[in-house]
């Protein structure tokens, strides 16, 4: 199966041991890249989540955040730091006696100091399997919705490839016409032109117009592109990028077989095979 690139997930946990939110974010990219945001207090899990990551997600850009308030069971408590606080009060002391009118100072004002408040350390130990547990959930969420989207890209992809078989159906059963047609055309330019016509020259013009015009190699390799993409499709995986380059194969055959047309059909299948693969090869930069 393959997996589309975009998709959000959040998870969330709580107990005695706090109270955690995980977000997961999925855009389109060429390689993996992650960007792991979370508390301070808990930059120590930050490895392990990174793994985490990988063993889930091959490609993308992931942005994943975590957000977490600590439970009673924790350790976690707020510390004042009691010396650099009396050092802030007798400072100011000292400076409200050198003015005249002095306004009472607000112990808020205090604990805004840099350094004045610290929150103990989390015990990770109590913590860390709760929270690799939730980006855990969050991650399979994520790779569930990316599997649902990536099935919805593989019908359109199918879609468009049988629209293809058939343009291709159609310029393989005008090539006949198109080559009568310029028997018709030649007949009557010697015709119009009182030209004894000569047979052997009439066919040496058809046969050099049929290899000049001849489009069945383009045809041919069109359509083992198009049986490519689907093998890769049922494969599935990570198979974005071979897909994106079977894209450019089709579109040069296409471009190939629009500059040999010598036929408005002809033409008008090139132009259509064209709008049908970019119209794939958009959606495949999406693809993981």
């Amino acid at each position: 199966m393959i997996q589309s690139m975009t998709a959000f997930s959040r998870s969330q946990g709580q107990g005695a041991w706090g109270t955690a939110v995980c977000e997961v974010r999925s855009i389109n990219h060429r390689y993996l890249e992650m960007t792991v945001r979370m508390p301070e207090t808990l930059h120590e899990l930050e490895v392990l989540m990174r793994e985490r990551i990988r063993h889930h997600i091959k490609r993308g850009k992931i942005e994943c955040h975590i957000r977490y308030q600590p439970g009673d069971i924790t350790g976690s408590e707020i510390i004042i730091n009691s010396h650099l606080a009396q050092q802030l009060c007798d400072a100011t002391e000292t400076v409200g006696r050198m003015l005249k009118h002095v306004s009472p100072v607000n112990p808020i004002d205090i604990l805004h100091w840099p350094g004045i408040l610290k929150i103990a350390e989390v015990d990770l130990e109590i913590i860390q399997d709760e929270i690799l547990k939730l980006l855990d959930k969050a991650l399979l969420d994520l790779v569930e919705a990316r599997s649902r989207e990536g099935a919805e890209l593989k019908i359109l992809f199918v879609q468009r490839l049988e629209s293809m078989k058939t343009e291709l159906t159609k310029v393989r059963e005008h090539l006949p016409a198109i080559v009568k047609g310029q028997r018709e055309r030649l007949i009557t330019r010697f015709t119009d032109a009182k030209i004894e016509l000569d047979a052997a020259r009439l066919e040496q013009e058809i046969v050099m117009f049929a290899q000049k015009t001849d489009v069945s190699e383009e045809l041919e390799r069109i359509d083992t592109h198009i049986s490519e993409v689907r093998r890769v499709l049922k494969a599935g995986g990570v198979v974005g990028r071979r897909l994106d380059f079977l894209m450019q194969e089709l579109h040069r055959e296409a471009n190939t077989l629009g500059a040999k047309s010598v036929d408005v059909e002809t033409t008008r299948a090139s132009v259509e095979l064209k709008v049908l693969i970019e119209q794939i090869r958009e959606q495949v930069q999406n693809v993981e």
